[in-house]
């Protein structure tokens, strides 16, 4: 293990002999780092930290610190960050609010320069936070979700997989998957070129614009739409981004930009036909 002279690591915390630890670095509890990490200077990893194997962080990130939450009172809590993740200058990661509960960033996440994870957030694998990027304490962040500079995301709010969010913008409510956010926080329509760069099927991407179509544009109401949508959905990609509708929420959903009444008849007709057909 090679060890900057003036870093400090707590005797409690365990260290794989494969790391490297910078100047100034301080490990201070009962931290865990696998193999292969490389910590910058003055980086600050605190409590009951894990960081699995392969991890990347830049100087003066702190990770593990106490939530800011005022009804934190010093209860066990932890965090822990998955493999191969990249965590730039001065990034804070919180660790939970809530005795015996995690703090957790998936596999492969890029969290660049001066973007926050809070308290009690997941950020499932292959998470990018661009810089600035904000998450309030409980959020949710599906995998393969980009959020774009200088956003922020309020408490408890879900964001799907594949999610685009525009930079500058104020998240209040929950994003769906594989859908994309303007500068005001709006929804415009599916992530075509996300999903297009995962190699998702013409088939399924074309199904899932039917269903953005129906649960987005229609001007249905939500339970028609989505009774509809689902008898629609045949692939598993279209059963996750109706899920996401059904499941229980407690922000509620982005707006949808309008379309004019006549764009959504045109929209809505064929659907009605198919589904009459059915």
């Amino acid at each position: 293990m090679r060890v900057h002279p003036t870093a400090y690591i707590h005797p409690d915390a365990t260290v794989h002999p494969s790391c490297k630890i910078g100047p100034n670095a301080v490990i201070d509890g009962p931290v865990r780092i696998g193999a292969n990490c490389q910590l910058g200077p003055s980086v600050v990893i605190m409590g009951h930290t894990e960081i699995a194997a392969d991890c990347s962080i830049h100087s003066h990130a702190v990770i593990g610190d106490k939530p800011q939450d005022k009804k934190y009172n010093g209860e066990l809590s932890f965090c822990r960050i998955g493999e191969r993740c990249v965590i730039r200058e001065s990034v804070t990661i919180h660790r939970a609010s809530i005795e015996l509960a995690t703090t957790k960033i998936g596999n492969g996440c890029y969290l660049m320069t001066n973007s926050h994870v809070a308290h009690d957030c997941h950020l499932e694998d292959e998470v990018t936070l661009v810089s600035g990027a904000l998450l309030g304490g409980h959020v949710h962040v599906g995998s393969n979700a980009v959020i774009s500079g200088n956003v922020g995301v309020h408490q408890h709010v879900r964001i799907g997989q594949l999610a685009m969010i525009g930079g500058v913008s104020m998240i209040s409510q929950d994003v769906p998957p594989f859908t994309m956010t303007d500068h005001q926080g709006e929804i415009i329509g599916l992530n075509a070129v996300g999903l297009a760069l995962k190699g998702i099927s013409p088939a399924e991407q074309q199904e899932l614009k039917a269903l953005f179509k129906v649960i987005c544009r229609s001007g249905m109401p939500q339970r028609r739409s989505l009774e509809l949508a689902a008898e629609l959905a045949n692939t598993e990609l279209g059963r996750q981004f109706v899920d996401f509708f059904q499941a229980e929420t407690r922000r509620g959903f982005c707006r949808f930009r309008r379309r004019n009444s006549r764009l959504q008849q045109s929209i809505l007709t064929p659907l009605k036909q198919q589904s009459t057909c059915k």
